[in-house]
Parts: structure tokens; sequence; C-alpha cells
């Protein structure tokens, strides 16, 4: 194992260079800085990581803190200019957690236009919600998902990623079960984040009350992972009607839980559009879903693991490496399809994400047919890492 001379994350032995570090160099004085992501993938480990470092007179302060919830929530001028006075960062950590949060820090870099904020937090509905308006032109965003492949380049070389690459599409990539060293402990450890804190904020959310239709849900997309998903079939099956299964899925994107991905269509008169697709945000959350924890060899569902794993990473790629691009797949009512289309700067590619190559495969003729000058590439296990490293 090698270790990157940058400044890096640890995890019990493990070191993990994350794509947003060094922190420092997204900050601006007088702009808040928003670090959203599912819970347990090294949010706060990120901020502190800085903040050793950092050669600003900061304040550290969590939003579980009742006395900073009542402050910043107050839109009280004075109190709220006088708990950052003599600061030059203000930092808060599980910041969705303080009502009227966005409207407080309005007040702070709007009055103290030499201060720098950072907040993190992890469920993007409340958010989101509560500093979109308030900050709009104030802020800017930073998403950190469980652990990337280029991420674990600065613990492992491309050739040892590949060796360990039943590991990720069984357990994921959360950095607590990345760390574990047996197969005992990282079945714990995936089930315990997906157990404790997998809905939780959204059952924190005033309108949902019932954690065991989300959870039937899911189950229900685990085994759907690649396929398109009828609203109104999965909610006769939950017992729900179709508008309630929209605003959980709408949800669960929010809570960094699942992956949307739309039809993709220029009017074409064959072409499916009205369905979507839904990939898990981590391989190990799914796998934790429906108890199926087994080696490669003795599943069935390999295809599909692959397939979720390189749309997960590719996002990751695209999200840390700024490549701006839509996302969708395309199918045909006589079945001829492409996992994924990426519309980039005027021109779209075709991926189709294959875990055997045993024969050589051509684009489908429609497509061909349809968009002549588009490009088409198989993501398997012999060039994957092209596509998702830098």
């Amino acid at each position: 194992m090698f270790f990157d001379k940058n400044k890096e994350l640890m995890y019990s032995g493990f070191m993990f260079k994350r794509s947003y570090e060094p922190l420092e160099s997204y900050l601006q004085a007088g702009k808040a800085l928003l670090i959203y992501g599912p819970r347990r993938v090294g949010k706060t480990t990120l901020l502190q990581n800085f903040l050793k470092d950092t050669t600003f007179k900061y304040k550290l302060d969590s939003g579980d803190n009742l006395r900073t919830q009542q402050i910043l929530s107050s839109q009280d001028f004075g109190e709220i200019l006088s708990y950052v006075e003599g600061y030059e960062l203000l930092a808060i950590d599980e910041a969705q957690n303080i009502p009227n949060i966005g409207m407080g820090i309005k007040i702070i870099v709007d009055q103290r236009p030499d201060i720098r904020v950072v907040l993190t937090g992890s469920s993007s509905f409340e958010l989101a919600g509560q500093v979109g308006e308030p900050l709009t032109g104030r802020k800017q965003t930073l998403t950190l998902y469980p652990l990337a492949q280029a991420e674990l380049l600065s613990a492992y070389n491309k050739f040892e990623l590949r060796e360990k690459m039943e590991d990720f599409l069984v357990y994921g990539a959360y950095p607590e079960v990345l760390q574990a060293s047996t197969k005992k402990q990282k079945v714990d450890v995936i089930t315990e984040i997906s157990n404790s804190y997998l809905v939780k904020d959204i059952l924190a959310f005033d309108r949902v009350k019932n954690s065991k239709t989300l959870l039937d849900l899911l189950k229900l997309l685990a085994f759907q992972v690649g396929s398109e998903v009828s609203l109104s079939e999965i909610g006769t099956k939950i017992g729900v009607d179709y508008k309630t299964v929209q605003r959980y899925l709408d949800l669960l994107e929010k809570a960094f839980v699942l992956a949307r991905l739309g039809g993709f269509s220029r009017n074409l008169r064959n072409e499916i559009t009205n369905k979507s697709k839904y990939y898990f945000m981590d391989l190990g959350i799914r796998n934790s879903l429906i108890a199926q924890f087994n080696g490669l060899s003795q599943r069935n569902d390999v295809g599909q693991l692959w397939e979720n794993f390189i749309f997960i990473e590719r996002l990751k790629h695209r999200t840390y490496q700024s490549i701006y691009a839509n996302m969708y797949f395309w199918r045909t009512y006589n079945q001829q399809e492409i996992d994924l289309i990426e519309e980039r700067d005027g021109k779209l590619c075709g991926y189709e994400m294959k875990w055997s190559t045993a024969k050589t495969l051509s684009p489908p003729a429609l497509w061909l047919e349809g968009y002549p000058n588009s490009d088409y590439e198989i993501i398997s296990p012999d060039n994957y890492q092209k596509f998702i490293l830098p």
C-alpha cells in the first residue's frame, strides 16, 4: 500500500484522499460552502481534517446544538453577528438540523463579507430546501458520495482495484466497510448503516410515517436494477397509490439512496421515454436490503451489479471531474436498448455495460439509423477503468 503525500483521510489504517481536497480551495469570502451527501460517507472527517491544518481562526459547531439552533434560526442580526464575532471561518456540521439555516447564514455572509462559511448536511431535501432561495448567489455546493474508485487510487493501484472488484460489487464503498477486514465485519457494518441510517432523514420528513412501505419499495427496486420501473405496478404491490410511489422515489433520490435515469428520445415513434430506471448509490446497501452477500460465482444478478456499479462510478467521476452531461437510457418497444446515453457538448455517446464479453456486440440497428453520428462503446471488466478513472 502506498500513500499520497497530500492531505488524506484515515480510516483505521487506510488512507484515502478525497476528491475535494484541499477543501480550502473551494472556500470563498462572503460565501457558504455546502457539503451534501449520504450519512457515514466521511463529510465530518473531511471537514475535521481541513480544520486541523487551516490557518483561519475558526468556530466549529454542530447543528445538533440547541443553543446554536436557537441563535441561527432567530433572524436576530445582533445575536447572530455576535455569535461569529472575531472569527474568519464558521464551520457547522449537520447543519440541516437548524431551522431556517439559510436565512441565518445569509445574514452572516451579507453582514460579514470577509467571513467564510462551510456547512455539512446529510439530507439534501432538508438542507437544500432551507438554503436554496436565501443563499442564491451566496453558496457553492459539493456532493460527497461513498468512496469512488478514483479516490481509492490513493491507497491501491489499478491492478489491486481490479482484484478487489468482487468486494465492491458485493459490499459497496462506504469507508467503514472498506476498513473492515473480514466478510462478517463488512456485512455487519453495511447492515447497520442500512438499518440505522438509510431512511432516517426521510422518516424525519413530516409527510412520511411508514418505514415499512419505504423498505418494501426499496426491496422491489433492488430486484429491478437495470429495468424500467412501473410506478403503478409497484404501488399495487406495496399497497399505495401512484402519486405516493412517485413522492417516495423523489425523497429517496434526495436522500442519496437512489439515482434515477430517464429515457432518451428525439421523438422517434418506437422509443420508450415514459419510464425510468433506478440505481442504488451504494451496492452494499442494495445487497443488504435483500440480504444477499454471496460471492459472484454464487449469484444470478452479476449483470445487474455490474450495471449499477458502472453507472454510479461514472456519476461520481463526472461529479468530481466537472464533466457536464445529460444522462439517459435508450430502449425501443421491440427491445433494442443501450444502458447509458451521455449527451455532452452536442454529442451523443452510448455505453452498454457487459460483465461478460464473450462475443463482439454491435450498436442496435435502430440506434444507428436514428443517430448515425453518435458513439457507442461496451464497458466491461477489460476496459472499465478508463471510463471511471481520471
